[in-house]
């Protein structure tokens, strides 16, 4: 056996995780281990579980004690996960960079936000001096000045001054938080102090909300265009703030924990009050005898604030992972978003448009949720944990584990992310599935997909590290999976996390995976039928090219953008090798 073998606990194997009767063992054992430790938590998980099974609006939950359910939840969950796979000591580290970093957000929110600047306003802030402060406190801290050390010094002096009893030099220790405030004050309000500690957490305040100026970083010139005196106006981005592309390697790798976290503790966790808007859509206020439901507010630029299309919990992720519960913030997050590698930062944002704060900056939403992801994922095994959690799922009081083989054959036309989504909840749901997309799509090695290149199912190896399922981005072959998000996002998303939603349902043996297959074409809806189909799903929308009302627009020559998009990435074309070739 290898040094660095999977081991599960329970006497469970690897095959288990991927066996429906296996799954349904596991959530036994998940259910005792909870009645060990909570048996009153354990009785209402069951109840919940009848009351969802029953379909009766008067045996299920209410939406604020749904979530107060989860949350109680998922540091449970998190402690059978660490145990199942043998990474507690992982976990413990994981949360400690959570802890690590808490005297940063409860500094920024009581010290920083509703002191310092509260005191000290932007007229006489900018003229402190800010070197001189910085020396100051420096020497106050006896280390450079990062935010994390300006957080642990401000954290003792504030504990001193609460304390009666403290043995702290009173003066020295009003002196030390005279001299923060003034420094938190340049920090915030002026250019260089936001300079010094850009990117950072603790100083960073919200910007008001400019719906005629949202592209921020902005410099506009006037620019002659001729010898007259005619002139127009030249709009760039800062130099600063640009990100130079090259090749197809990545250019936004997206927030840090520290970031990441600061979204999660500027989140007001408002589904305790039924305003987690961000989830289910800002709606407008009706008058007393208006009858409900309110219709869904919309923004100045006509857009509907309908909130996550999915619905997921994002107040409660937000929660937990602001408490260091990683693994149950996920749990969280993949109830209604399981397949949430295709989601999340540089992809989607119609939470942050609901986000209940509609004047001021709104929560980063999807890079705390891109995050949360990551650092999953960064764990040994963590691969194998999402995708248990896929399949697997105590949280979601609806689905626990897959339901009983229906017997049924679904056809999925187009594996785009309507495509891939669709045949996960339909596998869940007890069906088999066979997926086709007109995009030829490579095969993944039998070792970790389960399936070799002419299709026969073989045994699949278990991964440690995520990272050996991914490749450089300009190295990376053109695999056709995801449609859309396969050939039409470049450099701002990390295609890699596509291998992952593949795996997630081409590993499962009611899953087949068919490319170079056009619908109407390769196979007709008379052909599904005859194969034996009960149902064809068509998702194919989001690639269709979008025909311009002009005429020839179909003349020999003439390209849509999406056509041309596509046929650059899946043919190499693009790439530094392809045109030094050309």
């Amino acid at each position: 056996m290898k040094a660095d073998a999977l081991t599960l606990a329970h006497g469970l194997s690897f095959d288990d995780l991927y066996d429906r009767e296996g799954l349904v063992r596991l959530d036994g054992l998940f259910l005792d281990a909870l009645g060990v430790a909570d048996g009153d938590l354990r009785r209402r998980l069951e109840a919940a579980r009848r009351g969802a099974g029953s379909g009766a609006e008067s045996g299920s939950l209410t939406r604020l004690e749904e979530s107060e359910l989860i949350i109680d939840l998922a540091p449970h969950l998190e402690r059978f996960i660490g145990r199942l796979f043998g990474i507690g000591d992982a976990l413990v580290v994981l949360r400690g960079e959570h802890k690590a970093l808490a005297p940063v957000f409860e500094v920024r929110r009581n010290f920083v936000q509703r002191r310092a600047v509260k005191k000290i306003k932007a007229d006489a802030a900018a003229a402190l001096d800010g070197d001189a402060l910085a020396a100051e406190m420096r020497a106050l801290l006896g280390e450079p000045v990062t935010e994390l050390a300006f957080a642990r010094g401000v954290a003792e002096w504030l504990a001193a001054e609460a304390d009666e009893e403290s043995t702290a030099d009173v003066e020295d220790n009003d002196a030390a938080l005279s001299t923060a405030e003034s420094y938190a004050a340049w920090a915030v309000h002026t250019p260089a102090g936001r300079e010094k500690h850009g990117g950072g957490v603790l100083f960073h305040e919200p910007g008001k909300l400019d719906f005629d100026r949202l592209v921020h970083h902005m410099v506009s010139e006037e620019v002659m265009v001729d010898d007259s005196a005619a002139g127009a106006t030249c709009h760039r981005l800062d130099a600063g703030h640009l990100r130079r592309r090259e090749g197809f390697a990545l250019t936004d790798a997206g927030t840090d924990l520290a970031g990441a976290l600061g979204e999660a503790n500027y989140c007001i966790w408002c589904h305790k009050q039924g305003r987690d808007s961000c989830s289910t859509g800002l709606r407008e206020k009706l008058g007393k005898d208006e009858p409900g439901p309110a219709p869904f507010r919309w923004n100045p630029f006509g857009i509907s604030l309908a909130g996550c299309p999915l619905e997921e919990k994002i107040s409660e992720f937000q929660k937990l992972k602001a408490e260091g519960c990683s693994v149950g913030a996920f749990a969280t997050m993949i109830i209604d978003n399981p397949m949430v590698a295709g989601t999340g930062h540089r992809i989607c944002n119609d939470c942050m448009k609901s986000c209940v704060y509609q004047k001021q900056d709104p929560v980063d939403i999807p890079q705390a949720e891109t995050r949360t992801l990551k650092d999953v994922l960064a764990l040994p095994w963590g691969f194998e944990i999402y995708s248990l959690l896929s399949r697997w799922n105590p949280l979601n009081l609806h689905r626990p584990y897959p339901e009983s083989a229906t017997g049924r054959k679904v056809l999925v036309v187009g594996m785009g992310p309507a495509g891939f989504t669709l045949a996960h909840h339909l596998m869940n749901d007890g069906h088999t599935v066979v997926g086709i997309d007109g995009l030829k799509i490579e095969p993944l090695p039998g070792a970790i997909s389960g399936v070799t290149a002419t299709g026969e199912r073989v045994p699949f190896e278990p991964v440690r590290d995520v990272a050996s399922l991914f490749e450089d981005l300009d190295e990376r072959v053109m695999a056709g999976f995801g449609g859309v998000a396969e050939y039409g996002i470049t450099v701002r998303w990390d295609k890699n996390y596509l291998k992952l939603i593949r795996l997630l349902l081409e590993r499962r043996s009611q899953f087949a995976l068919f490319g170079g297959v056009r619908f109407g074409g390769t196979i007709t809806l008379e052909d599904a039928w005859e194969m034996g189909f009960d149902h064809v799903a068509l998702c194919a929308g989001a690639g269709r090219p979008t025909v311009i009302d002009m005429p020839n627009n179909l003349a020999r020559g003439v390209r849509t953008a999406s056509d041309f998009l596509m046929a650059l990435q899946l043919t190499g074309a693009a790439r530094k090798d392809s045109i030094a070739n050309m």
